[in-house]
Order: C-alpha cells, then structure tokens, then sequence
C-alpha cells in the first residue's frame, strides 16, 4: 500500500483484471462488480463511518468501502451535473409521470439547460489521489439519455409527444444527448477514471419503454457517440439498464458497441441464461437477482454465486455481483455471502498460480 487511503485492507486491487473481463477473456481470478451499495453497506465495508456531510467525504468512504469489498473500482459521479426538474413523488418506487416541465415549446424555450463545462471535474483527481495503486474510478452519469428525457417531459406525455410533436422530442433528446456526452467526454479525460458507465434503464418486464424502432432512433445515437468518446481514450463503457432488452441484445452490441452489459432479472431472463446467450459477445456483470439475494439462505447464495463462476471459469467475460444494486433492504450478511464467495475463490487462484511457479504458500 502506498498510504493514500485511511487504513490497510486486505485485498490489493487491480483493475487490469476487470479489464479482462470487459474484453471477454478470463481473469487470473474472480472478479467483482456491483453499480452501488447503501450508505450503511460502505461503512460495514470500510468500517469506519461517514466523518461529514460534505459529498468528498462521503465518496472517500465509498472508495474506501470498494477497496475493503475486494473490487478493483469504485464508482462515483464525477460531479453534480443534472438535469433539474420539479419534485417527484416518492415512496419505495419513483413515478416516472411527476416531476416534468417540459411540455411545449415555450416550457422547451424557457427550460435551463445545464452546461456540464459549467462542473468541476476536479473531484476526480482527489479521489485519484486517494485510491491505492491499481484502482480506478467508474464514472456514472446522473442517469441516461432515455431516463432523463423521461424525467423533463414525463412517460405518457412523451408517448402522446412521439406522435404528436416528434420534431419537439427530437430537439429534446439532443438537448440531454449533447449534454451526457459532454460530461462523459471530460471525465474520460482523467487519468483517475477507468471505464464509464452508462446508467440509463430502458424497459418494463416484458418490454422496452419505447418501441425498439424509436429506441434506435432517439436513444441508442447518443451512446453510441458515448461509447466511442470512451474508446478514443482507450477505456471500457458498460451499461446499467434494468428491464426488458432481448429484442435490442444485437443494438447494445454490434451498433452502440458496449463493452459490458450490467442488470439482471431472473422474472426476465436469469444472469445463467443471459451469458449462454451473449457471454462470448459482451461481458456480463453482476446478475444474483436482488429478490433472491433478499429471500435466499446464505447457503444458497453461496451456491448460486459458485456455480455462476464455474460457468464462467472457462471461457471469463464475467464479474459477479447483483443484479442491479445493493439497497437498504439487502441484508448485509445475504450481500457478504455473495462477494464471499467470490473472495474465498480468489484465494485458491492465489494459491493454483502460486504452484503452478514452483513456490509455496505461507
């Protein structure tokens, strides 16, 4: 350890590794993926809490609490850029019909679109200097594309919009597009930063929120733009999207070109399936359905997360973690077994390559 973080942990990070998983290869050992955890998870993690309010202290944590999990990242935002809208009702679940203000020309005019060269970056670079060698920072945006034009203008008003003012929502979708462009842009540029991802979620259970046609002609632009600002820097863009998306699998890989795909559901296709299909083709990360870490046995979990390895053992192109985050209601202990698993696997890999160089293991 080079003393940049607060105190020793036990896993020493590398984040070549999970380059290898993103470019569909197998690692030297198991690797770890998770888009988030709860405030109460990164101070079990770090074990130490939260020392301030501020928003740098509370990102120190989380690096910290990745670093003591065993990941080779952490994810940030790189800083408050947003799209500002009116309040949202909110329970357990967000309504995606509150908080809207666009909803003609004249809301579309008025609306004060935020500039993210406005932002500074430079939370970046101290949280770079607070990583230990081998680790970097997974930028996310403050959500996607389609989540944001959702937000502005409301899910049903932006349905009646697709046919009733389509070169209105065109001139909508620029706006957000440009602007998560931008901000992906600048933070690729710091040297701190290893990969982007982009959070955007784009479906239902059974289907994608608009129709795979207007998908590829609003949204799907835009990340591809993403994607390849991330590959002129030679780093990986991955995507978050939870929901439906069998019909638009060929999209994110061949057209937008991802280089990872994140959220899994077992109600729509199991993390199992997901890699026979794709698993040669992008890499999975993550997929323990979030319901089953929640109602399962630690055995179980244990179980699933081991068996979920040795498919992947041959042939890599796979991280393990949930299937979307880890929230409040994931007990600590379900989400321990999971990464367990995979940290108790990795230590026998130690050990194969240990032998297969002729030396022992203390």
């Amino acid at each position: 350890m080079n003393g940049k973080v607060r105190k020793r942990y036990k896993y020493q990070p590398d984040f070549n590794e999970l380059l290898l998983v993103l470019n569909r290869k197998k690692p030297t050992r198991p690797v770890l993926f998770e888009l988030f955890m709860n405030p109460e998870a990164y101070q079990q993690l770090a074990g130490y809490k939260q020392e301030d309010d501020s928003g740098e202290a509370l990102y120190k944590l989380m690096v910290d609490a990745f670093h003591a999990g065993g990941y080779d990242y952490a994810t940030v935002h790189a800083n408050d850029f947003g799209f500002p809208t009116n309040d949202r009702h909110k329970e357990k679940t967000v309504s995606l019909n509150d908080g809207f203000v666009i909803t003609d020309e004249k809301s579309f005019d008025e609306y004060k679109w935020p500039d993210p060269e406005n932002f500074d970056y430079s939370r970046l670079d101290r949280l770079g200097a607070h990583m230990p060698d081998g680790m970097k920072l997974m930028v996310m945006g403050p959500c996607g594309v389609l989540e944001n034009a959702i937000a502005l203008v409301g899910y049903e008003n932006l349905c009646y919009m697709l046919v009733e003012n389509p070169e209105l929502l065109e001139r909508i979708f620029s706006e957000v597009g440009q602007r998560l462009l931008k901000y992906y842009q600048i933070a690729a540029e710091h040297d701190s930063v290893g990969l982007l991802m982009l959070n955007d979620d784009w479906g239902f259970k059974t289907q994608t929120f608009l129709s795979p046609n207007d998908m590829r002609h609003y949204v799907f632009p835009w990340h591809t733009k993403i994607v390849e600002a991330a590959h002129k820097h030679n780093k990986p863009a991955v995507l978050h999207s939870c929901g439906y998306a069998n019909d638009i699998m060929e999209d994110i890989i061949n057209v937008i070109k991802l280089d990872g795909k994140h959220s899994y559901e077992d109600t729509i296709l199991p993390v199992e399936d997901s890699y026979k299909l794709w698993g040669d083709k992008i890499a999975i990360l993550g997929g323990i359905d979030v319901n089953f870490l929640i109602k399962s046995s630690l055995e179980d979990i244990r179980k699933r997360s081991e068996r979920m390895l040795e498919l992947a053992e041959d042939h890599g192109s796979y991280a393990l973690g949930s299937g979307n985050s880890i929230p409040y209601y994931v007990p600590y202990e379900n989400y321990r077994a999971m990464i367990d698993t995979a940290l108790k696997t990795r230590g026998r890999s130690r050990c194969l390559v240990s032998l297969r160089k002729g030396k022992s293991m203390a």
